[in-house]
């Protein structure tokens, strides 16, 4: 049995990547030229792993600009090891920087991004490829870890293991189950959360109505695989876009719980002075927040923090970019907003006061519920509103006139770390990240333009907000209504969930979390309870495990995107860096004294 100090990452996609580097940036300073082996495991191509592998269709785009998407630090990243600059997607794949790369283009760039920092390791780092899943992990606390591989009966020992599995699968909840018994039973396609480059979308026959739920980036996907996918093409742009059909698509029949889609990418830059954040929800009321001996609860202690911070920013933009749209110095509305308590009828009162137009005005809940108690008379007339609506929406985010709602989004990013200091424990449902991405993680201006296109074609039609969907057995079929157009109901023999799965530890997909959970770590809805600081996994006594991490969207320190834009700072990278520096100091000061070997 090797006695050479080891570590195992499980995960080589990109977060898993960035960690690599982190590591190979960091080894020279706190670890030298010790042997070290090195084990990678994951199924898929290393760096871009299964999301953004290079085999699934051009047709399918990142949600971000080639120039905001970047896997290197720079001196805006708050480090403690080196900063290693490198380049943005748009620098390395030569492309224009405000174009939205494909998912292939993304995935050559985690490959080469991969391939650099692998070629970064000094020669006495020794790496090893596991293209297989693995299983399960064992250990004691105190000595070293057994990690059972797919198709190998020997498990590799690792004094550290490092969880960056990415997003995964999951198996149904109670409700996915019934749906596809129902489903069984009478014929039908029922297709259940996941990413829709993954899903077998055959099933769904040209011309007949599908029942979609779910209006997010999951449906973008679904959207262009059953229409450009199938052969049909654009013609046209801007508002005259025209959609050709091929006579293969289905008819897509769209709803949610707001039954619009993600608001578009804001399409300009924001100049000028940019709003002082934190302000109202920073490290000091955290701090405040974390030393309380009892339960903190989002909706009564954090939220009225998080609008009065979103306020802030969205108004600081308003009174120094349009101070023609405000009735008020802006040193007496600071004042006045500092002073008033948030979310009641005082700050109300401020803001009516200070600022006339309502449009004009900040108002999260109308932002979140954009059609409630609107009401349409008919089917078509939910057609022609939905579609104000979007291209109401593509006109805001290309006008700099609305850069307010720009501000916010810095407002949102703001707030996201504040979060994240708080673990994560704080989000049912996952209901603030869905509405951090409703707002500024949207899909492109031109996937609306398509969308709109769709829609006149009668590819796509809208059901409108608060869809419910039901299994109606006598009649055999899906049913679909909405809150938008009372005793109107869509009925169509396939039903899709488009949405990814939740990451919930009791139905993930991954063997190796169901394992974890099964012994005992501790775990919340947002998936895996970890310490903030470093990523150690906390274990069902509140204890960190030394000898296990994990970082990315399975754990409660999740940020708040797959990706990082040059210059913000990076919290992905400050967490890799931390933890890449845990684990080899750990490494270092233990040296590792192993006890005797190992039975698998």
């Amino acid at each position: 049995m090797s006695t050479t100090p080891s570590i195992v990452i499980v995960g080589a996609g990109p977060r898993g990547t960035g960690f690599l580097e982190r590591l190979a940036a960091n080894l020279p300073e706190l670890y030298g030229d010790r042997p070290l082996d090195l084990h990678l495991v994951d199924p898929h191509p290393p760096g871009p792993g299964r999301i953004w592998r290079t085999a699934q269709s051009p047709l399918l785009w990142m949600n971000s600009r080639a120039e905001d998407v970047t896997m290197f630090t720079d001196e805006t990243v708050e480090l403690a090891g080196p900063v290693r600059p490198g380049p943005t997607v748009a620098e390395w794949a030569g492309i224009d920087g405000r174009a939205f790369p494909t998912r292939p283009q993304q995935g050559a760039y985690l490959r080469w991004v991969f391939a650099r920092a692998r070629a970064a390791l000094p020669a006495s780092v020794a790496v090893h490829e596991h293209r297989t899943t693995a299983l399960r992990i064992g250990g004691p606390r105190e000595g070293r870890q057994r990690v059972w591989l797919e198709g190998s009966a020997v498990p590799l020992l690792a004094d550290l293991v490092v969880f960056t599995v990415g997003h995964l699968d999951a198996e149904p909840d109670p409700e996915q189950r019934a749906l596809a018994g129902f489903a069984a039973r009478h014929g039908l396609v029922h297709l259940p959360p996941d990413f829709t480059a993954d899903t077998d979308l055959t099933a769904l026959p040209a011309g007949e109505a599908v029942l979609v739920r779910g209006f997010g980036l999951a449906f973008v996907d679904l959207m262009v695989l059953l229409t450009e996918g199938r052969g049909g093409r654009y013609e046209g742009e801007g508002d005259a876009l025209v959609y050709v059909p091929s006579g293969k698509e289905p008819v897509l029949h769209v709803g949610s719980r707001r039954g619009v889609p993600y608001h578009s990418k804001i399409d300009y830059v924001l100049d000028g002075e940019r709003p002082p954040l934190p302000r109202f929800f920073g490290p000091e009321q955290t701090d405040a927040l974390l030393r309380r001996a009892g339960p903190v609860d989002f909706r009564r202690d954090v939220w009225p923090l998080v609008d009065k911070e979103l306020g802030w920013a969205h108004y600081h933009r308003l009174f120094s970019t349009h101070p023609e749209r405000t009735s008020l110095a802006w040193g007496d509305f600071e004042r006045a907003y500092a002073a008033a308590p948030p979310r009641g009828a005082e700050l109300a009162a401020v803001v009516a006061a200070a600022v006339p137009d309502p449009a004009d005005r900040l108002d999260l809940d109308a932002l979140d519920h954009p059609l409630d108690g609107i009401r349409f008379a008919s089917v078509e007339a939910l057609q022609n509103g939905l579609r104000d609506y979007v291209t109401g929406d593509l006109s805001r985010r290309h006008d700099p006139a609305h850069s307010s709602d720009a501000a916010v989004i810095s407002g949102l990013l703001s707030v996201y770390g504040q979060l994240m200091r708080l673990g994560g424990r704080l989000d049912p449902g996952g209901w603030w990240h869905g509405f951090f991405s409703y707002l500024a993680s949207g899909p492109p201006g031109p996937r609306l333009q398509q969308l709109l296109a769709l829609s006149r074609a009668g590819v796509v039609r809208f059901l409108g907000p608060r869809l419910t969907v039901e299994a109606d057995e006598e009649r055999g079929v899906f049913r679909a209504a909405s809150a938008a157009v009372p005793g109107e109901w869509t009925e169509a023999r396939a039903l899709v969930e488009a949405r990814i799965p939740d990451p919930v530890l009791e139905l993930t997909g991954s063997p190796l979390l169901r394992s974890l959970h099964e012994e005992g770590v501790r775990a919340t809805a947002g998936g895996l309870l970890v310490v903030d600081t470093d990523g150690r996994v906390l274990e069902l006594d509140g204890r960190p495990h030394p000898r296990r991490f994990a970082l990315g969207p399975h754990t409660t320190a999740r940020t708040d995107s797959a990706f990082t834009r040059p210059r913000t700072g990076g919290v992905a990278f400050r967490q890799n860096d931390v933890t890449a520096r845990a684990a080899l100091t750990f490494l270092r000061d233990r040296a590792c004294r192993l006890p005797a070997p190992l039975s698998a």
